[in-house]
C-alpha cells in the first residue's frame, strides 16, 4: 500500500508527535508499505511566533504535484497546521477519504500563548478540521470521551508504543547529584505547566531535560534546577533510567509518550490525575494526585522492576498495525458502465 502522511510537526523537532510518526513509519516500511511524508522541511517556512523551533509553511511549491505523482492508496493528516489544511482541502476537492489524528490540545495551547483567543474558538476550528475525516485517531479512551462531549465524531482509539531495548534499566548510572533525582523530560514551554514541579520544595535534585522557548527564562528563575538541554538516543535513555522519579506536571497533554519511556527505563511516574496519566499509569508504576508533591513522594516508593514489566506490554508494531487498520483506502470513482453492470468498485 502507498501511504501518504502529511504533517506540520517533523524533524528536527523532538516531541511525541514526531517520535510516534517516525516509529510507525519505520514499522510500516518494514512490513512492505511505501510511505511518503510531506513535511515543512520540503517547503518555504517561517518561525512560529513565540516558538521559533516550530516552522510554519507559507509556500508549498509542488505540494499538489507531489501527491498526484505518488498516487497514494490512503492519506493520513497528522496535524491541524498549514500543511494539514492544504492536504485536507486537496482530499475534499477530489472526493478522497482521509484520516486524521488528534495529538495535541491545540485549543488550550493557543490560549496559554495568546490568552485573548478563547479555548472555545480553538475547539470550533478543530471540529471544522476533523469533521470530514473518515476517522480521527485518538490516543486514549478518556480523551475520546472528552472530545465526544465537545461534539467530535468518528473517533478511533490508537495506543502508543515504546522502544524497550533503547529505554532500559541497564542504562542507569549515578548522576552525582543529591538524591532522590526528580526528573522531567520534555519541551520547556508554558503549556507544560513546569512551575508546578519547579516551585515545589523537594528533597534531592530537580533535573530538566529538553529545550524550548521558556528555557532561558526558567534557567534565570530557577537557578537551583539542573537544566541539561536536549538529549537524544542512548544519552536520553541513560537519563531516563538515572532518575529516581519521573515528574509529569502537564495538564494538557493528550498522552505523554515520555511516561512510557520512563517506565521502560524502570523509573516510576508522578503526575496529576488528568488526560494521559489516567490512561497510561497503574498503581504499580505511577502515582497520580492533585498534590504533585504527594504524588512524587509516593512514586519514589514504587518497585522499579514492576515499572519495567508494565512498559514491556507496549510495542510500536502493534501501534503501526492499529494505524494501518484505521486508514481509509482511496477508491476510484464508479463509472456509469460499472454501475449498470452491477460491478463493485475496485479496491
Amino acid at each position: 500500500m502507498r501511504i501518504l502522511i502529511v504533517t506540520d510537526a517533523w524533524k528536527p523537532q523532538i516531541n511525541g508527535v514526531v517520535t510516534t510518526m517516525t516509529q510507525v513509519i519505520r514499522e510500516l516500511e518494514q512490513a512492505g508499505h511505501e510511505v511518503l511524508v510531506l513535511h515543512p522541511g520540503l517547503y518555504t517556512t517561517v518561525p512560529m511566533p513565540r516558538y521559533a523551533e516550530i516552522r510554519l509553511v507559507v509556500y508549498a511549491n509542488g505540494f499538489r504535484q507531489q501527491i498526484e505523482d505518488f498516487a497514494p492508496d490512503a492519506v493520513h493528516i497528522v496535524t491541524e497546521g498549514p500543511l494539514g489544511l492544504r492536504a485536507r482541502s486537496f482530499c475534499l476537492k477530489r472526493g478522497w477519504p482521509f484520516t486524521t489524528s488528534f495529538h495535541t490540545k491545540f485549543a488550550e495551547y493557543v490560549n496559554k500563548r495568546f490568552p485573548i483567543i478563547p479555548v472555545s474558538w480553538g475547539y470550533r476550528f478543530l471540529r471544522f478540521f476533523h469533521t470530514p475525516a473518515t476517522r480521527t485517531l485518538v490516543s486514549t479512551q478518556s480523551l475520546i470521551d472528552e472530545l465526544t462531549d465537545k461534539g467530535f465524531k468518528h473517533l478511533f482509539k490508537w495506543n502508543r508504543g515504546v522502544d524497550v531495548e533503547l529505554f532500559h534499566p541497564k542504562r542507569r548510572r549515578d548522576l552525582e547529584l543529591p538524591k532522590p533525582v526528580n526528573l522531567y523530560v520534555g519541551r520547556v514551554s508554558v503549556e507544560k505547566n513546569l512551575p508546578a514541579f519547579l516551585d515545589l520544595e523537594l528533597e534531592g535534585s530537580k533535573v530538566v531535560v529538553g529545550g524550548g522557548p521558556a528555557l532561558e527564562t526558567f534557567k534565570q528563575n530557577y537557578p537551583d534546577v539542573h537544566f541539561l538541554g536536549k538529549h537524544t538516543g542512548e544519552d536520553l535513555a541513560e537519563l531516563f533510567a538515572s532518575g529516581d522519579v519521573f515528574v509529569f506536571p502537564s495538564l494538557t497533554d493528550t498522552y505523554g509518550l515520555v511516561m512510557l519511556e520512563a517506565l521502560a527505563a524502570g523509573t516510576p511516574v508522578a503526575a496529576y490525575p488528568t488526560t494521559g496519566p489516567v490512561d497510561v499509569l497503574t498503581p504499580q508504576c505511577g502515582v497520580m494526585d492533585q498534590d504533585l508533591k504527594t504524588a512524587i513522594e509516593a512514586a519514589l516508593k514504587l518497585d522499579r522492576n514492576q515499572c519495567r514489566a508494565y512498559a514491556q506490554d507496549f510495542s510500536w508494531q502493534a501501534c503501526a498495525q492499529t494505524f494501518l487498520k484505521a486508514l481509509a483506502p482511496i477508491r476510484p470513482p464508479v463509472t456509469a458502465t460499472e454501475t449498470t453492470m452491477g460491478k463493485e468498485p475496485a479496491n
